[in-house]
């Protein structure tokens, strides 16, 4: 079976190593170990009758309740199968401009959705290494043009700031802005647009409720727009594409308190010992930030080491060769429990010092 592109993919690694899937550690994946929250598990239980029909197609209870949230009027808001489907749709609306500049390397599944609709495509090199995202976007100069972008940006989990991306909205006919991983940004360091969307009829912000609460199986993201873009998305998109249990998950999940709290204070322990546990490793070197995963740059090929963990600890790690520009010597990981993490970086030593 062909490596895929995304990670998360156990089944391929069982495969590999011909082992249950049951039996592999997943770092490739960067969802928070601590979920699902059992209020959201109960939740899920006591809705299954309503599986017997069909959800509401407006989705109006998970809509008022990431309004109060955003406090964002909920016909700004729509929820969607995932981050992907709404990347799909956003894919689309960016295929109608002249041109779509997507930075590199990036996220792969927006190429996915743009090469769908025959969107012509730039690919914009990011200088993550300095975090110069200035100089990146003074080098769009087509003003009748789209954008997608990450922030934080993945694989490499640099944030941009409210102030990088405003030239942005100021110059280009439509801004998408992936904020997938923002949830695990510290409340004081967050950059998130929502705060600006009533402002530019240009923006549409994406977002994921899969990666913070661990929900990735039930497929829940929405997207933050202007309500006639909204419109128009309700019409190309299917009429029950979130089902009952999503939604009700959904609008448990952003009122646990407590899980958040839960998440934020495992995150700033167990990142920082993953990154002085990585520092350690003779051979890596790993550049930090300020979300749930870690870019690697290996001395190894990933792709080797990618395998060499799997055959001897069982452990998968998302090889980076896929994204564009990297090449075959970085490797990311999610930050998992300490027990966890510990795992992956006696396996990563053991590999390094033989």
């Amino acid at each position: 079976m062909k490596q895929p592109v995304h990670g998360g993919n156990l089944v391929w690694a069982a495969q590999q190593v011909g082992c249950p899937v049951s039996s592999i550690l997943d770092f490739s994946a960067s969802i928070n170990p601590l979920g699902p929250p059992k209020t959201v598990l109960t939740a899920i239980e006591s809705a299954l009758s309503s599986v017997q029909h069909y959800p509401d197609p407006n989705y109006t209870e998970l809509r008022k309740a990431l309004s109060q949230w955003h406090k964002v009027p909920s016909e700004w808001i729509l929820p969607g199968n995932g981050a992907a489907e709404l990347l799909t749709w956003a894919g689309r609306q960016l295929a109608q401009e002249k041109l779509t500049y997507v930075m590199v390397p990036g996220f792969k599944d927006y190429w996915r959705s743009l090469q769908a609709y025959d969107a012509k495509i730039s690919p914009v090199s990011f200088a993550w290494q300095v975090n110069d995202s200035l100089e990146c976007f003074a080098n769009i100069r087509e003003s009748n043009a789209g954008i997608i972008i990450n922030n934080p940006h993945n694989p490499t989990g640099k944030l941009f700031t409210i102030d990088s991306l405003l030239p942005l909205l100021e110059r280009l006919k439509l801004v998408v802005v992936d904020e997938a991983f923002m949830d695990f940004v510290s409340p004081t360091q967050q950059e998130s647009l929502i705060p600006l969307i009533a402002d530019y009829p240009n923006l549409i912000i994406v977002r994921s409720l899969t990666k913070f609460y661990s929900l990735p199986g039930l497929r829940l993201g929405y997207v933050i727009a202007h309500p006639q873009r909204i419109k128009q998305w309700q019409i190309w998109r299917d009429p029950w594409s979130v089902n009952s249990l999503a939604v009700e998950a959904g609008i448990v999940a952003i009122k646990d308190e407590k899980f958040t709290q839960q998440t934020r204070k495992w995150l700033s322990v167990a990142r920082e010992q993953m990154l002085t546990g990585l520092s350690r490793i003779k051979g890596l070197k790993t550049i930090p930030n300020e979300v749930n995963f870690l870019l690697v740059k290996s001395e190894i090929s990933s792709g080797r080491l990618q395998q060499e963990l799997l055959e001897k600890y069982r452990i998968l790690i998302r090889d980076c060769s896929t994204f564009e520009t990297l090449g075959d010597r970085y490797f990311r990981v999610a930050v998992r429990t300490i027990p966890e993490n510990n795992k992956l970086l006696q396996g990563l030593s053991d590999i390094f010092n033989k």
